[in-house]
């Protein structure tokens, strides 16, 4: 059995009769009381977002999970369509499960978080960072560079992204998948 000794970021536990994720976690020791472990928790299987505090020693129930790359094929009524790079099997899956679809590109690979006791996929994750072209941006104004000014930018995947005033229609940009933000400019 595991107890909060094991907590770390990114594990899956059940509480609740629900699946969370650890996002972050930390440690209370005062003199006279017993140590606390708290954990600020992501809903996998629904849209909560908690935070629990356990007695150091207690036990949890992690949830055993695979990452499989999958590939995204297209977005319809049905949902978001997914194939396996190994067994070509297709999946098709709710807006809710996609951690930033819009950021998704056709033929992007992406992870699928696989509960393995129930086989049952439970999000798919974008990598951290991708790389997408700018399709529309305001010309920036020349001698507007002094601050830190921002500006729209549309993405081929049709996402609206804030960039710097020298970023232009056609060039490639690396954005945060987790935040959204433009991150700088890419070669060619």
């Amino acid at each position: 059995m595991a107890n909060t000794a094991d907590i770390s970021r990114g594990l899956i536990i059940k509480l609740d009769g629900s699946l969370y994720s650890v996002v972050e976690f930390g440690e209370n020791k005062t003199a006279r009381a017993a140590a606390k472990v708290w954990a600020k928790l992501k809903g996998v299987d629904n849209n909560r977002s908690i935070e629990k505090t356990w007695n150091s020693g207690d036990t949890i129930y992690p949830v055993r999970v695979e990452r499989k790359t999958f590939q995204f094929l297209y977005k319809d009524d049905s949902g978001y369509n997914f194939m396996d790079t190994e067994t070509f099997e297709q999946l098709s899956l709710e807006e809710q499960m996609v951690d930033a679809p819009q950021f998704l590109k056709d033929g992007q690979e992406v992870s699928v978080l696989v509960n393995t006791e129930t086989e049952q996929p439970m999000s798919v994750e974008l990598p951290d960072k991708i790389v997408l072209q700018v399709t529309y941006s305001e010309p920036g104004v020349k001698g507007d560079t002094a601050t830190r000014t921002l500006k729209a930018a549309t993405v081929e995947t049709g996402a609206t992204v804030m960039v710097p005033l020298f970023v232009n229609e056609g060039e490639l940009i690396r954005i945060n998948t987790k935040s959204g933000e433009y991150v700088e400019r890419v070669k060619n």
